[in-house]
């Protein structure tokens, strides 16, 4: 019985934490929403969702968008403030939009 309790405890923390990641807090603290709205398109940047609907149901949707934010010749100025796996966090939380 203990073994289950903990074992329940232990995966409400990890989805907890992997909830907390990929959030509109996240964007904020990376640098996205610096450029992207939820919604609509700022400073020519489009809005979360539609880029979510851009990539929906591509197989190579994370890796092509990870390439294209990590690019460093590409045009995400502020990709320079996140880690790689915040960025993959990010994209994983965009494509769920």
């Amino acid at each position: 019985m203990k073994l289950v309790l903990i074992s329940a405890f232990i995966a409400a923390g990890v989805l907890a934490t992997g909830a907390a990641q990929a959030s509109p807090e996240l964007a904020k603290s990376a640098g996205c929403a610096k450029c992207h709205e939820m919604d609509k398109t700022k400073k020519g940047a489009p809005g979360f969702k539609e880029s979510a609907a851009k990539y929906k149901g591509k197989a190579d949707a994370e890796a092509t968008m990870f390439k294209n934010v990590t690019n460093p010749d590409g045009d995400h100025p502020e990709n320079k403030k996140a880690n790689p796996e915040d960025i993959k966090t990010m994209i994983k939380w965009i494509l769920t939009l």
